[in-house]
């Protein structure tokens, strides 16, 4: 490994265009490359561009594999100009927070192959190591008997993930209550939680409302739909899902519960990790044999309601 700290295009060219080229070539970072017959300053639009394709230029000429690091700011986008996601073969995304110890790898660009895969990596004292069962990891520090607490099979590109789903709702003092949303859809939740008032009965009008993925993953799939509602039922009642549940299911308007894809997928990796019943919606079509020892099919959202043991007395429906 050859190490040099350089900033001008010129110097690093005159290192990598040769014939025996290295193998991988890392640029960190792309922002702070300049060339120096541009007068506009390192990472504005001109530089950031100019820069890149002087470098991939030699990189395909010489045929190396070039790697280029960009900054992304807090709302997880490509500092300064997006123009370098047009120019490159391939855009990975090292998703992340401080305060946990994984990080996640995701393709959200690639001319020569899929986007639907991650990478899940552990940050150790020895450095990144990879994740053999990401389900596992979200699901290490779950406590059973808790209310508002919900774990949902999801899918992660082509891998299934368990993770586990928290919510709290809690009497809100202010005349606008709080909804706080974390690793999920603001705008989901509101629509769940509509849905829960309109077609269930149940009352968060006067509550703040918080919901959380733990672990830090994001979600973005509507399958979490049945997952969260049984979240917000469980933390709205005081009563604590089964610890050994596992639930995933579009949720309608109507309140029906939607089928999604990949169920049979979805309930082998909870099975692997010992759940034993499953809250999914109807299947569709020919029916085979059950996947796990007890699935419970939901078609509605008062399925849910009753499976919960959630006693009408609980339930107050909104004049």
């Amino acid at each position: 490994m050859h190490l040099a700290a350089a900033t001008s295009v010129r110097d690093i060219l005159a290192s990598l265009d040769r014939t025996d080229p290295p193998d991988i070539a890392v640029i960190d970072s792309i922002q702070t490359m300049y060339i120096d017959n541009l007068d506009s300053a390192p990472g504005t639009v001109a530089q950031v561009r100019a820069s890149a394709a002087e470098l991939i230029r030699v990189a395909k000429r010489r045929g190396f594999t070039l790697l280029l690091v960009g900054h992304v700011t807090k709302e997880g986008l490509i500092a300064g100009p997006r123009v370098l996601e047009h120019m490159v073969d391939t855009v990975l995304y090292f998703e992340g927070e401080r305060g946990h110890q994984f990080r996640i790898l995701r393709a959200v660009k690639n001319r020569y192959g899929p986007t639907d895969e991650i990478g899940v990596f552990e940050m150790t004292d020895g450095g990144l190591v990879e994740v053999a069962n990401p389900s596992a990891l979200f699901l290490a520090e779950r406590r059973g008997n808790v209310s508002g607490s919900a774990v949902f099979a999801g899918i992660e590109g082509t891998r299934p993930v368990l993770v586990e789903i928290q919510a709290l709702v809690s009497p809100s003092p202010l005349a606008t209550p709080r909804r706080a949303v974390v690793g999920w859809d603001g705008s989901r939740l509101a629509m769940v939680m509509a849905v829960l008032e309109a077609r269930c009965g149940l009352a968060f009008g006067g509550n703040d409302v918080y919901l959380n993925v733990a672990g830090g993953l994001r979600i973005t799939e509507p399958a979490a739909d049945l997952a969260v509602a049984g979240a917000l039922i469980s933390a709205l009642s005081g009563l604590p899902m089964p610890e050994t549940l596992v639930s995933f299911g579009e949720v309608g308007l109507s309140g029906e519960v939607r089928a999604v894809s990949q169920r049979e997928q979805r309930l082998k990796e909870a099975a692997k990790l010992g759940f034993t019943t499953a809250l999914v919606p109807p299947r569709r079509g020919r029916r085979e044999g059950a996947e796990m020892p007890q699935i419970q099919e939901i078609g509605h959202l008062h399925d849910l309601v009753a499976f919960l043991g959630v006693e009408d007395t609980a339930r107050r429906r909104r004049s």
